[in-house]
């Protein structure tokens, strides 16, 4: 996987087009434009910390839990697949469920709208694959996450913009790419893990 590949993925993973009625119905108690900004503003840069640690600690992370990388991929694409399921056939409650109330803080816009399980688990195994690479997957990781933090933070325009079908459309869209990247995912992790019983 090149460094574009890698950058659409996680974009792709991350889903800011999507996220953007989620946001909006979070933040939707804020009535002060200027303090929604600044929450805004706050939980990008707290997703952004948080990919950065699983990029760069999320190998270590993996051996103080005794997991191989052919586990973080099986299970990577089993969420990937159930949330890319969820985005074609959206339940009432949205794509994560019931949102807790109040401001946010940290969760749910943060963790795990757009540093979710899926996204860190493809970061572990961009780093543990190729780690002589990990300053490629740093531009990919700040690539991504500086195009959905654009988006993000034009989300009301964007939302006026497409309106609430068009939003609706890029989401389904967007669902169905992901549901075969979390095919290739799985096909990955239990394609190696059958080479090394085979090796054995």
């Amino acid at each position: 996987m090149d460094i574009l590949s890698a950058g659409l993925t996680l974009l792709l993973i991350m889903d800011p087009l999507g996220n953007i009625p989620l946001f909006l119905s979070v933040l939707k108690t804020v009535e002060d434009e200027s303090r929604r900004r600044k929450i805004l503003i706050r939980e990008l840069f707290f997703a952004l910390l948080v990919l950065l640690l699983f990029l760069f600690a999320g190998e270590y992370l993996l051996k103080w839990l005794n997991l191989r990388q052919e586990a973080v991929s099986i299970a990577g694409g089993i969420v990937l697949f159930l949330i890319s399921l969820r985005m074609i056939f959206p339940s009432e409650k949205g794509i994560m469920g019931e949102m807790p109330d109040g401001e946010p803080f940290f969760v749910p816009l943060a963790v795990p709208l757009l540093a979710g399980p899926s996204t860190l688990a493809m970061l572990i195994l961009l780093a543990r694959s190729q780690p002589e690479r990990i300053f490629e997957w740093l531009a990919a990781v700040l690539g991504a996450w500086t195009v959905t933090s654009l988006v993000m933070l034009s989300s009301t325009k964007l939302n006026k913009l497409f309106g609430k079908r068009g939003l609706i459309a890029v989401e389904r869209l967007m669902g169905m790419v992901l549901v075969a990247i979390s095919v290739q995912m799985l096909m990955d992790g239990i394609s190696t893990y059958l080479n090394v019983l085979t090796i054995r």
